[in-house]
């Protein structure tokens, strides 16, 4: 009876934080798509001077780990006048580190494309970009959702690290709660057991984009 009693008191606040945690994870992952995509058309690109940008900020973002370039972002960059709030740092280091990830599943899914794809939209009198956005783009889509679903799952625990800025999610409202209860174990699991059910959501939405992109192949 204790621990419903206890549950049923931190309910308020860690509910509201998880709202706050999938918001964040959307606003992420619009904006890791909106820098992955570009970024690994810039990576096969046949212009070297596109190529080299695209693999470095590639190579940053996935040799540092997420929580230095949330410092960076939150503390480091005031040193030299730019400034975001909590939640601008958050979404945008989330945003930045997921893009790169992002970029390499869809620049991996396009080279699987087979070549003879593109000599067929050449042979069509179509250009690289036409051919690339007509007939490589679709057919690499559809290889590309599992692995791009599964780091845009990842973002809904990564937002966790976000709670270091003092950004409100779950967690930084979990340990608020455990500040006035003193009781880490239960709401600790508890908050485990949301990250799991939200995670178990974008598990299904990847599943039916998967089977929809199936039968659109078939």
């Amino acid at each position: 009876m204790a621990l419903f009693a206890l549950l049923r008191e931190a309910a308020p606040a860690m509910l509201t934080g998880a709202g706050y945690t999938l918001l964040f994870a959307l606003a992420a992952m619009i904006g890791g798509m909106a820098i992955g995509v570009p970024v690994a058309l810039m990576r096969i690109a046949p212009v070297a001077v596109l190529r080299w940008p695209a693999t470095l900020y590639v190579s940053v973002m996935r040799g540092t780990p997420l929580l230095v370039q949330i410092f960076v972002i939150y503390y480091g960059l005031p040193g030299i006048g730019i400034e975001f709030t909590p939640v601008t740092a958050g979404v945008l280091a989330l945003s930045l580190n997921s893009g790169a990830y992002l970029s390499e599943s869809l620049r991996g899914a396009i080279a699987s494309i087979r070549q003879d794809q593109w000599r067929a939209g050449f042979s069509l009198g179509l250009g690289y970009g036409q051919t690339l956005v007509h007939v490589v783009l679709p057919q690499a889509l559809r290889v590309a959702v599992p692995s791009m679903s599964n780091t845009l799952i990842s973002l809904i625990k990564d937002t966790s690290l976000v709670s270091v800025i003092t950004m409100t999610e779950l967690m930084l409202a979990t340990k608020e709660v455990i500040a006035t209860t003193f009781q880490p174990l239960p709401l600790y699991l508890a908050a485990a057991a949301i990250y799991w059910a939200l995670s178990l959501v974008f598990e299904q939405v990847q599943r039916l984009a998967e089977r929809r992109l199936n039968r659109a192949h078939r």
